[in-house]
């Protein structure tokens, strides 16, 4: 009986080993099959990743899925050097820049002296009668304008009152003075309204 028990121990022993080398194999074989049919990975994670790889059951079949994995980084090195004219065409799609808008009352005042230009004729009796336009059009401007833009209309009507008393005679001086001053502070108007 003694011979007989350790022959069943050695026997189921023996049992063991070889179910514990059955599962270990099939565990391998799962490895390798999960490893082989893992998708590959591109782009630069491919040098990484190729290391598993190698540890499928057959290195030849891995060696083309080496070879695949190299040449991907061409691909994207290619993707970024095209990168640069995405961002030109970017650049080259913004909108211009929106033109500067004028101080209230700069548009108003500008139509003001271009139609006394326009109407004001050769006779001093014409000039007189254009230079009263303005004055009333300037005033009204001036009312909307703010700050310099203010003053300065409010200065160029004022000088149009006085051209057109000295026009008529109301005043007893020359109306070039006035002319003078008129023109100088229109280009100052012309600079802080952004006319020139």
């Amino acid at each position: 009986m003694g011979s007989g028990s350790a022959r069943g121990e050695g026997a189921g022993s023996r049992l063991n080993w070889t179910a514990v080398s059955a599962v270990a194999g099939s565990l391998a074989a799962v490895v390798a099959l999960f490893t082989y049919l893992r998708p590959p990975v591109t782009g630069s994670d491919a040098v990484v990743s190729t290391p598993s790889a190698v540890s499928s059951p057959s290195p030849e079949p891995s060696s083309p899925d080496r070879e695949d994995a190299r040449p991907s980084p061409s691909p994207s090195l290619e993707r970024s050097t095209s990168r640069p004219p995405e961002r030109t065409r970017a650049t080259q799609d913004t909108p211009p820049p929106l033109p500067e808008v004028r101080p209230a009352g700069c548009d108003e005042a500008a139509t003001a002296l271009n139609a006394y230009r326009r109407d004001a004729g050769t006779s001093g009796s014409g000039q007189a009668a254009a230079a009263q336009q303005p004055y009333r059009d300037l005033m009204g401007a001036g009312l909307s304008a703010q700050g310099v833009v203010a003053a300065k209309i409010r200065r160029l009507a004022a000088e149009f009152q006085e051209l057109g008393f000295r026009l008529t005679g109301m005043v007893d001086a020359d109306p070039n003075q006035v002319i003078t001053d008129i023109n100088t502070d229109i280009r100052e108007f012309n600079g802080l309204c952004a006319f020139d």
